[in-house]
C-alpha cells in the first residue's frame, strides 16, 4: 500500500507520502495557479511513487456541512479517482491548516506559505489521521 496525502487548493497543492508502516512524510508541493500543471504535477508522483490510494482533504465548514470549497474537493476527488482508476478517500481537513501553522514562527510563515510548505504539512496531517484510523481499525496479522 502507497498513499498520496492531497491538501487540494487553487494556488498550492500540498502532497505526503505513507505505505502500510503508517508514517506520512510531506512531499513538495505543487505551487502553480495553472490547473495543467498541478494534474502534471499529481500523475507524476503517482507513477514515481506507485501509489495505490490517494487521500484527500474535505474542507467542511466547521457545522460539518458542504461549502463551496467541499465541492470544489468532491469534484477534483472524482477527477482522481477517473484519471488513476485509484480508490480517492475524503478525510475531514478541518483546521489542519491551522495545525500546521501553529509551529511555525509567525515572522516565516507568509514565505513559508508561498513555498508550498504549510500546504504539504496539512497534508501530512491529513493522511497521518487517516493511516491512523485505518491501522487502529485493521486487524493486525496473525489475528
Amino acid at each position: 500500500m502507497r498513499f498520496l496525502g492531497i491538501d487540494h487548493g487553487s494556488h498550492r497543492i500540498g502532497l505526503a507520502y505513507g505505505d502500510e508502516i503508517g508514517v506520512a512524510t510531506p512531499l513538495p508541493a505543487i505551487a502553480s495557479d495553472d490547473v495543467s500543471k498541478q494534474w502534471v504535477g499529481i500523475a507524476s508522483v503517482i507513477k514515481e511513487r506507485r501509489i495505490t490510494e490517494v487521500v484527500v482533504g474535505h474542507p467542511l465548514n466547521m457545522d460539518g456541512s458542504s461549502g463551496p470549497k467541499a465541492l470544489e474537493v468532491e469534484v477534483f476527488a472524482q477527477r482522481l479517482r477517473t484519471e488513476f482508476g485509484l480508490p480517492v478517500h475524503l478525510v475531514d481537513e478541518r483546521l489542519t491548516s491551522y495545525e500546521a501553522e501553529s509551529t511555525i514562527p509567525p515572522s516565516k510563515r507568509r514565505a513559508l506559505r508561498k513555498s508550498g510548505l504549510i500546504d504539504s504539512r496539512a497534508a501530512t496531517i491529513i493522511l497521518q489521521d487517516y493511516l491512523d484510523t485505518r491501522i487502529s481499525i485493521e486487524p493486525s496479522p496473525g489475528n
